[in-house]
């Protein structure tokens, strides 16, 4: 018997090359093995190019003479069903039908609407056989930000801020204080770099003017997002500088400046992280950090609206100031960034 374990192992190791990159799609890997020897593998890289299906069937073709028997002898893993839908590219179950690939190993189900089951359906009907559920939490977790997207019409929240050793967010007279060491700010930006959006209020723009992009790291910077209910924010700060798409929530204009986009919420008294999250998801932002200040972090919190906290904890202390937001969740990872306690918690 082969051992579907490791082989869609490796299918989520392929499929998270493509963080960062692939949004507001899934992150796929697929391996096509033949008589227990892997002679394909790709993943998804970049949205609206080839999936990791493609990939992985066109690896086989450029490195075999025999590609299309290896192909009817072989077995295809995959990490999230193959779609059977024309979006962006045609439908991989098409393409594994095609080639008369013996098998389909499938780590889960897609949410999606148009793919849901369909995908195995179409498999199945051209008698191909499929197994589903190798791995299945793990492929799940894997894609969290897109299962949380398809299914709750939101994006996947992370909540990031520092903290003193005493408990404290930040001193109380408008000035900034850095907390965490340069090797948590480099962790930040690269984590910044994985996801879609980043998310701050007013205050922190005005206080700290941050470029909220990835200097310290690699990949591309997220789209910014700011609350700005009067827009009071000057026009020369870092956030205004057209360098990535911003989104500036308020409650005066709708109107487009270049990269800068302003969009109005009737209602700014009631449900304004329920507003914010819905535009998001129109926007097909797939997942945000949200990264302060104090106020803006308590607000979701109070809203139950977060899947992730990440926590920094630094050596100095203040002994007044805004207190850090209190938060009960399920503590997943605790490790050190420099001289910095890092924690990582899920929301229950």
């Amino acid at each position: 018997m082969p051992n579907h374990q490791i082989y869609m192992q490796r299918c989520i190791d392929l499929a998270t090359l493509g963080m960062g990159s692939v949004s507001p799609n899934p992150m796929v890997g697929a391996v096509i093995v033949h008589e227990d020897k892997i002679i394909g593998e790709g993943h998804h890289q970049q949205y609206g190019r080839a999936h990791a299906e493609v990939n992985a069937v066109n690896q086989v073709l450029s490195n075999y003479d025999n590609a299309e028997e290896l192909l009817r002898q072989s077995t295809i893993y995959v990490s999230l069903e193959p779609c059977a839908h024309y979006g962006k590219t045609p439908p991989c179950a098409d393409l594994i039908i095609k080639h008369r690939i013996l098998r389909a190993v499938v780590g889960c189900r897609d949410p999606f609407d148009q793919v849901d089951g369909k995908g195995i359906e179409k498999l199945k009907a051209a008698g191909i056989e499929v197994v589903v559920g190798i791995l299945e939490d793990e492929c799940k977790w894997l894609n969290r930000r897109f299962f949380t997207r398809v299914q709750k019409q939101r994006p996947y929240i992370i909540l990031k801020w520092a903290q003193t050793a005493d408990g404290f967010f930040a001193p109380d007279d408008n000035k900034q204080h850095w907390i965490t060491s340069l090797e948590s700010r480099k962790l930040v930006h690269q984590w910044r770099g994985e996801e879609d959006a980043v998310l701050v209020g007013k205050n922190t723009v005005k206080i700290d003017n941050p470029q909220l992009n990835v200097r310290y790291g690699a990949g591309r910077s997220p789209k910014r997002v700011v609350i700005d209910r009067r827009l009071e924010l000057d026009a020369g700060l870092h956030i205004f500088d057209q360098s990535v798409e911003t989104l500036v929530f308020n409650a005066v204009k709708m109107d487009v400046d270049g990269k800068n986009k302003y969009i109005a919420l009737e209602d700014f008294d009631r449900f304004v992280p329920q507003y914010i999250l819905y535009q998001l998801y129109l926007q097909d932002i797939q997942s945000v950090i949200i990264e302060g200040g104090a106020y803006t972090l308590n607000t979701f919190i109070e809203a139950g609206l977060w899947d992730e906290a990440r926590i920094f904890t630094g050596k100095t202390t203040l002994t007044s100031g805004i207190k850090a937001p209190q938060i009960k969740g399920i503590i997943a990872e605790e490790f050190l960034s420099g001289t910095d306690g890092v924690q990582i918690l899920y929301n229950k």
